[in-house]
């Protein structure tokens, strides 16, 4: 039986995006840790990391034909990449 762990790991491991999506969760985990919590931030923190991730996805997500959750991320006031 397979443990729930080892399914995320397999999961993460076979994401197209995994090492891209790895980047930017620990860029935006040291921004919130070492930054927002002791009330200094920067709109401008992690988002090179983010608009890589997102390209990412758009590419992904076009491929199969769910581009749309992307566009309802941006309409919902999420930065937009760039790219």
């Amino acid at each position: 039986m397979v443990m729930k762990e080892e399914v995320k790991k397999i999961t993460v491991s076979t994401s197209p995006c995994a090492q891209l999506t790895s980047s930017y969760h620990q860029c935006f985990n040291k921004w919130y840790l070492e930054k927002f919590l002791k009330g200094e931030w920067d709109k401008e923190e992690c988002v090179t990391e983010w608009e890589k991730y997102r390209a990412c996805l758009s590419k992904h997500f076009e491929v199969k034909q769910l581009a749309r959750f992307l566009e309802e991320e941006a309409d919902a006031g999420f930065p937009k990449s760039n790219g």
